[in-house]
């Protein structure tokens, strides 16, 4: 075994979730494909499911043996088995939705984004809070498999100090399997880079600016940007960016993982773009002074982003409604997450670097 290997083997696990019962409002792709998947691998308990579509809702019940399923949140509400709500919708139905499930006394995990605008999700956070409840947003990259064994070997000192770090993903996406996301102005970021701006916010904490640029395709489905440049201003001694696209021709695709440091590097591919959702291992590489005499060691590593990493955030909400810890993406913390991809929307409206405390 590597000293690779030997590090990432005997990371602690995490302590089990309480069983509180979860309803799920929304019974589309990512539902089936992400979330219940994962919660059945954790045996999480889920009592209800609701959507607009009751027959789908049905559907995904009997597949998973759901005991309940619902054509409202509403109803989802008067069930008094639900006591956590996981919100699968679209983020302007959250922001009515939300606010209600944690009135009734219910904790809730959120979709991102949290919501489109800043003063929205701080309401939702805000009636969270007044509530007596637990908020969390599914922000589950940071469970990811390459980006929680980057986090550990950093925290380790593998690579000394960070002095750089890229998320570049170059791939081919159908945005019309989202026919709710083709109408917004303002798409890549707030659905899916987003998650690599939360990324680079729990890797290295807040940047002091952001500059970014979104440019669309010829031709494409939607209205909003399908390419994102976006650079992240750590100061300057660390150099901090992400890139996407989504409209690769060529069928080279790749999504990749790499940060710098004083003492070496590390960085990896995300393999969920191998026949997304379903997806390959992630590859995992190291290279440190201190660790591995500044040699190269490499591995596959185990879990995926989907499922996998959505039992990470539910997890946190049920040992934090429990008693336990804040959950990492608590909604306090995602708003912090939000100013960042409101700055970028901002950068790219106004050319030039935008800090995210302008943002509310």
């Amino acid at each position: 075994m590597t000293a690779l290997e030997e590090f990432l083997v005997h990371q602690p696990a995490p302590s089990p979730a309480p069983s509180l019962g979860i309803g799920i409002l929304g019974a589309g792709a990512i539902v089936n494909a992400g979330h219940l998947l994962a919660y059945q691998e954790a045996r999480y308990n889920v009592v209800a499911i609701a959507d607009v579509n009751l027959a789908a809702a049905q559907q995904t019940a009997a597949r998973f043996a759901i005991p309940h399923a619902y054509d409202s949140l509403d109803a989802l509400l008067a069930d008094p088995a639900v006591q956590v709500v996981d919100f699968a919708v679209p983020p302007w139905v959250q922001v009515e939705g939300a606010p209600r499930a944690a009135a009734s006394g219910r904790h809730v995990l959120c979709q991102k984004p949290l919501a489109l605008t800043y003063d929205n999700a701080r309401r939702i956070v805000e009636a969270a809070e007044a509530a007596g409840v637990k908020l969390a947003v599914n922000q589950q990259m940071r469970w990811e498999p390459l980006v929680a064994a980057a986090k550990r070997l950093l925290d380790a000192g593998w690579i000394g100090t960070a002095t750089g770090a890229r998320i570049d993903v170059n791939i081919n996406t159908d945005w019309r399997a989202w026919p709710w996301m083709l109408d917004m102005p303002r798409m890549e970021i707030f659905v899916h880079s987003i998650h690599y701006l939360d990324t680079m916010r729990y890797l290295f904490g807040e940047p002091a600016l952001v500059f970014s640029r979104g440019a669309w395709y010829p031709g494409q489905p939607g209205k909003g940007e399908t390419r994102t440049l976006t650079v992240l201003d750590y100061g300057p001694e660390k150099q901090v960016f992400v890139s996407a696209e989504h409209n690769n021709q060529a069928g080279d695709t790749y999504a990749i993982l790499r940060i710098d440091g004083t003492e070496g590097a590390l960085g990896g591919r995300f393999g969920v773009f191998d026949n997304y959702p379903h997806g390959a291992p992630d590859d995992l590489w190291v290279i440190s002074k201190r660790h591995t005499n500044g040699e190269r060691q490499s591995m596959q590593l185990p879990g995926t982003w989907i499922p996998g990493a959505f039992v990470g955030p539910m997890g946190d909400l049920l040992r934090a409604a429990a008693g336990g810890p804040e959950p990492l993406t608590s909604g306090r913390d995602n708003l912090k997450t939000l100013q960042v991809a409101l700055a970028a929307y901002r950068s790219m409206d106004e050319h030039r670097a935008v800090a995210p405390e302008e943002i509310g």
